[in-house]
């Protein structure tokens, strides 16, 4: 497609031990974090996402995209996010850019109220309910290690369990391919 930069970023799937980490506060508000932004935003867009999270792309800073509706233009970069008020909750199906193939049902906040920077390093707020509050809150859970098997109840865990042996599996043989290079 002309005009749409072509991605060069790997996805990052479970049980990548980069999703794990605990990311760093941003401090440097540059042209290289808009350029990380604009390729992130790249990559949630060709992969079909709502929200990406750094540390999906492996880069540990906190640094997120999140979007109203999937459509190319309507993302929010939110850099150090802080959920500040919350509101509700819901349970719905929820899937994860790092666990393809898997859904579960899990329970969010319906409304949420978000402290974040911008780009250029200015704080702003965001108050976000339904589908976007739900993909803010996934997003800041990635930012904080936690993943969508985390919050995975038991019957969720034997349900998926083969897929989460398959995902395992593909990384520990993508790892040793790398390894052996």
């Amino acid at each position: 497609m002309a005009g749409v930069p072509e991605n060069r970023m790997e996805l990052r799937q479970y049980p990548d031990p980069v999703l794990r980490a605990k990311t760093a506060e941003v401090a440097q508000f540059d042209q290289a974090l808009a350029d990380l932004a604009k390729e992130m935003i790249s990559a949630m867009h060709a992969a079909s996402g709502l929200g990406l999270a750094a540390p999906q792309i492996g880069v540990s800073k906190r640094l997120a995209i999140v979007s109203s509706d999937g459509q190319p233009g309507h993302d929010t970069v939110v850099v150090n996010p802080e959920i500040v008020e919350s509101e509700g909750w819901e349970e719905a199906d929820e899937g994860c850019l790092s666990f393809p193939g898997i859904y579960v049902k899990m329970g969010r906040f319906t409304r949420v109220r978000v402290r974040y920077r911008d780009l250029k390093g200015a704080v702003c707020e965001m108050e976000a309910s339904g589908l976007v509050a739900r993909a803010v809150q996934h997003e800041v859970d990635h930012l904080d290690g936690r993943l969508l098997v985390d919050r995975m109840s038991p019957v969720q865990r034997m349900t998926h369990r083969h897929r989460l042996r398959e995902l395992e599996e593909r990384y520990r043989r993508r790892d040793q391919s790398l390894s052996a290079r």
